[in-house]
């Protein structure tokens, strides 16, 4: 594959001296390390696997050692290298991650039969991560094993009804535990001890802002790039503007954008990137209608991650393509996000399984012969967002939800074809009307329609049909790590479900999916 730049800096930057987040399997750790960047601070999930001598080199500003689901005493339960905490960095243990570090450095760890799961009452002492907050506190406790005495020199600050030591510190040391997790809205006071820790304990200042990002990828940028010719992979969402504007402030008129027309995008959206684009940011676009190209190569194909690749990599032929039309151009830009490279299992450090290949991660060609230029790969959904508006991009293409890069293909279960495009295309059209007419638009971080090429039995006009069935989702989420189910009102899921077996030929049902993530995905595909 072509190699991903890695752009330079000049002088000390937030992402030179990272929190670091490490993850013992904890269903919570891509959110701590959310919570840590709300905080304004930047911070980078890692494996457990790391030695002590490649944690030194990764010179962070302080570790949290996340939650996980086993015993500490467990065969295979993940570990750290002990020498971890020699290293004199600032570190905080979160449940799992706590009675790890009372293990290690002498203390003891036991099941004492008194699980906690859900809300407890805490008791705190004055303190360096309780400083300024009340006593008596509600947590959010998820454990069956507890500390039963803390590592030498290590005092107890915290206790409930049911474990005795829901806190420690050393303060010499600068190591501290918690037994709840401070990282979940059901713990009120979690974000100001995260923030103690970050800001009292850690001394780390609060830089990590959109301003802060956009000076300092617009300097990166022009390190890395120099004079080279620059072409930016433009969908019209707002990780792939947000990319090209960073990029154009950055060098200018050596980009250019090119918005390639696959033929899987919704209804009239096409026409809209163009005008809206190129007409309000005045950035150089090439438009190509590539819409044969693509249907031919999916045609016959059902596997989704066959669909994901094959749109991947017709993608980056066509850059290149463009690239040769406009002379010697050396990078590619996208808009790759960082829980694209989670997701797609691209820890460097292992820390996540492979759930599905992004287009722009893993369905990229091994021989793709551009250096790719990603500036929002640091960047969750919600920052990229934030940096759009300090960007000074309109609300519409800010808060537009998200759009998968390989569009309908994947939400059609199947194989794709005109029909079935044209069938999802008026589908999802008509969910997105009635959604906006419920003000609802902005609640949800999805809704869409999905097409499944199966037909069921139904009867329209005292006729029997044979026809297709339309999925309905929507959900909720933060950063598309995790989501929830959009409760819709009942009044809104019959106006869509009216409106589409009623306005769309070859459909004669419609269901909602609710199912959360996990265990499904956002996607169906």
């Amino acid at each position: 594959m072509g190699d991903v730049v890695a752009l330079p800096t000049t002088e000390a930057a937030p992402e030179e001296r990272p929190v670091l987040v490490v993850d013992l399997g904890g269903q919570y750790s891509q959110l701590i390390a959310r919570r840590v960047r709300e905080a304004r601070v930047f911070s980078e999930l890692v494996g457990h696997r790391l030695s002590a001598a490649e944690i030194s080199r990764r010179n962070p500003a302080a570790l949290i050692l996340s939650g996980g689901p086993a015993s500490v005493y467990a065969d295979g339960a993940p570990d750290i290298d002990p020498d971890i905490f020699e290293l004199g960095i600032p570190t905080l243990g979160i449940c799992y991650g706590m009675q790890l570090m009372a293990r290690d450095l002498g203390g003891a760890v036991a099941r004492t039969g008194a699980s906690e799961f859900g809300k407890a009452e805490l008791e705190a002492s004055e303190s360096e991560l309780f400083r300024h907050l009340p006593p008596e506190q509600i947590v959010w406790m998820s454990h069956g094993d507890s500390v039963t005495a803390p590592p030498a020199g290590a005092e107890v600050t915290a206790s409930s009804q049911s474990t005795p030591i829901a806190a420690f510190e050393d303060r010499e040391r600068r190591l501290y535990g918690v037994q709840f997790h401070p990282e979940v809205v059901h713990t009120p006071h979690g974000q100001e001890i995260l923030k103690n820790f970050l800001y009292e304990v850690a001394g780390v200042p609060p830089t990590w802002t959109p301003a802060a990002v956009i000076e300092e990828q617009v300097e990166r940028i022009r390190a890395a790039v120099g004079d080279e010719r620059v072409l930016c992979a433009l969908s019209g969402g707002v990780d792939s503007a947000v990319a090209a504007l960073l990029v154009h402030k950055a060098v200018g008129d050596q980009l250019t954008c090119v918005f390639v027309d696959h033929g899987l995008l919704r209804e009239n959206e096409a026409g809209q990137v163009v005008d809206t684009f190129s007409g309000h940011f005045g950035v150089p676009l090439v438009h190509v209608q590539a819409q044969k190209r693509f249907l031919t190569r999916l045609a016959g194909v059902s596997d989704p991650e066959e669909k994901r690749k094959i749109v991947g990599e017709e993608f980056i032929r066509v850059f290149e393509e463009e690239a040769g039309s406009l002379g010697d151009v050396r990078f590619l830009v996208q808009g790759t996000l960082y829980s694209d490279v989670i997701e797609s299992g691209g820890g460097e450090d292992g820390v996540a399984a492979l759930i599905k290949s992004h287009h722009n991660v893993g369905g990229l060609p091994a021989d793709m012969r551009m250096e790719l230029v990603e500036p929002l790969r640091l960047l969750f959904k919600d920052e990229v967002r934030r940096v759009g508006e300090e960007l000074g991009m309109p609300e519409r293409m800010v808060w537009r939800q998200p759009f998968p890069g390989p569009g309908l293909a994947i939400r059609i279960i199947g194989e794709v074809t005109e029909e079935r495009l044209a069938i999802l295309r008026r589908a999802d059209s008509v969910l997105l009307e009635e959604i906006r007419r419920a003000d609802l638009y902005r609640e949800l971080w999805q809704s869409f329609a999905v097409l499944p090429a199966i037909r069921s039995v139904g009867v329209q006009g005292d006729e029997r049909t044979y026809a297709y069935p339309i999925v309905i989702r929507a959900v909720t989420s933060e950063d598309a790590m995790t989501a929830d189910w959009a409760r819709l009102p009942y009044d809104v899921l019959e106006a869509i479900s009216s409106r589409i077996i009623n306005e769309i030929p070859g459909v004669n049902r419609v269901v909602y999916d609710v199912s959360s993530k996990p265990p499904a995905t956002i996607e169906w595909e």
